[in-house]
């Protein structure tokens, strides 16, 4: 017997595969079609749990900075110093680019962020994720620009899928310091 999800697994399930979605094609060129082939499920479906393609691009978007977010908190927990939490949250981070479409979900949430529909939930999502981090780990500002920066450096080698010189080594994450 076939055990039935929950609205908030098939919630889940819907966002996962607009991630996956929304990576490869941008928000405009993306149908809720598609997410809803990749979820498994009707395409009528998808609105019974999203009132439209801006909201579930946008819980997509909530999705992918949550995961970043408790990445940083589980890593940063116990340590003492700005510079420890960073180096920890930076290897957190590190983690996390394996997961390509998330990465490129990224970019394109933050192109998709000249919409002016997309433009303030997405900037919200990120200044909200750049003052936990800072919360978080205690930094200043110029440790935050080098953090972020770093960051954002390691979406574009992730996304491009660049090697060598590209690939920080374990001691050059971005810790902050």
């Amino acid at each position: 017997m076939a055990v039935k999800k929950t609205s908030d697994e098939r919630r889940e399930q819907v966002v996962e595969a607009a991630v996956k979605e929304f990576a490869a094609n941008g928000f405009h060129a993306t149908s809720t079609s598609a997410i809803a082939k990749r979820a498994g499920i009707s395409q009528p479906y998808i609105y019974a749990l999203f009132s439209n393609k801006r909201e579930l691009f946008l819980a997509a978007d909530r999705h992918v900075v949550d995961r970043i977010r408790h990445a940083f908190l589980d890593a940063s927990r116990g340590k003492d110093s700005t510079e420890e939490r960073l180096e920890a949250m930076g290897h957190a981070y590190l983690a996390l680019l394996a997961d390509r479409d998330e990465i490129r979900f990224q970019m394109q949430a933050h192109a998709a962020a000249g919409n002016p529909e997309l433009a303030e939930p997405i900037r919200k999502e990120f200044t909200g994720l750049w003052e936990d981090v800072k919360r978080m780990s205690g930094a200043s500002d110029e440790q935050m620009y080098e953090f972020m920066g770093k960051g954002m450096l390691l979406n574009v080698v992730a996304s491009l899928e660049l090697e060598g010189q590209f690939v920080p080594s374990e001691r050059e994450v971005p810790a902050g310091r």
